[in-house]
């Protein structure tokens, strides 16, 4: 029997990296403010063969801010506005205050699940984020870490830019 070929990922964090970080969760479309140059940034990569997954923190769920059905609603807008081109959404609707979680980031349920549905080849694979526990996750599952800042911050990531467009022609210009 043959073995399906793993594919590479680029694994995203959405607010602060795909969509305007707005300090509150986004619950409305209104509210969605997707970042000048991430459409074209996500179809690059998907013309270099990177499957695309969002691995992101929607505590507001477990808080009553918003529901399930609302996040899917605000997921599909970002797919329209995106072209189509991410392959996938993971959630965790947790929140690291009330209870610790393995699917609440920095934890990497949802990237063994993705790695696990879409046989992802981790050694060809990145996590971008804006924040320390998507750095964490990334190192945690020997993904190759791009930090998405304009300040002195570092959280011990491989690759730091200020925008996915340069963390785009970064990863192209070392695949």
């Amino acid at each position: 029997m043959k073995t399906a070929k793993k594919r590479k990922c680029i694994f995203l964090d959405r607010d602060g990296v795909i969509n305007e970080e707005s300090g509150d969760y986004i619950a409305r479309v209104e509210d969605l403010k997707i970042i000048n140059g991430v459409s074209q940034a996500l179809q690059l990569l998907k013309s270099h063969g990177y499957l695309l997954i969002v691995i992101t923190n929607q505590g507001g769920i477990t808080e009553g801010l918003f529901t399930r059905e609302q996040l899917k609603v605000i997921h599909d807008e970002i797919q329209k506005r995106c072209a189509k081109s991410i392959d996938a959404f993971y959630y965790s609707p947790c929140r690291s205050r009330f209870s610790a979680s393995l699917v609440h980031k920095p934890g990497t349920l949802l990237y063994e699940k993705a790695i696990s549905q879409f046989n992802i080849d981790i050694s060809k694979s990145w996590m971008i984020g804006d924040t320390e526990r998507d750095i964490i996750a990334g190192k945690k599952m020997n993904l190759r870490t791009i930090l998405i800042s304009d300040k002195e911050e570092s959280f011990k990531e491989d690759y730091k830019t200020k925008n996915l467009i340069s963390a785009v022609d970064l990863i192209i210009g070392i695949s």
